[in-house]
């Protein structure tokens, strides 16, 4: 039995198997998750308001979902395919931070990923 499974294993394609994240997109994603998790912002989704502790720990699971599946190469994939809208109702998530407006938060995640490239520019 364990000779067919791994014969079986062997013969699978690699393209069967989940490539590895960019290691660039892969700190960039894992810090845009991270910089809402720190942010004191509340995260809507399907039009209820959730802290940051609660959407960071949804995007996760979002996010491990999009590995597994090859969808989430770059930050601004993950951001398309996970933090943008709700994957059920199609309904945007919004993010509000204290002392400003409610934005999209495909909005808040592109500018904060843009912040970051800027940082990482003047400190490599």
């Amino acid at each position: 039995m364990n000779k067919v499974i791994a014969i079986l294993a062997l013969a699978m394609p690699l393209s069967a198997l989940p490539a590895e994240p960019n290691p660039v997109a892969k700190q960039e994603i894992e810090h845009l998750i991270a910089h809402l998790g720190s942010s004191g912002c509340q995260f809507n989704r399907n039009g209820s308001w959730y802290d940051a502790a609660r959407a960071v720990s949804h995007l996760e699971r979002k996010y491990e979902y999009l590995l597994k599946r090859d969808l989430a190469p770059t930050a601004e994939a993950f951001i398309e395919r996970a933090a943008s809208e709700s994957s059920a109702s199609g309904k945007p998530y919004l993010v509000k931070c204290p002392g400003q407006m409610e934005v999209r938060s495909g909005d808040w995640f592109r500018s904060a990923l843009a912040t970051f490239r800027q940082e990482s520019i003047k400190h490599p």
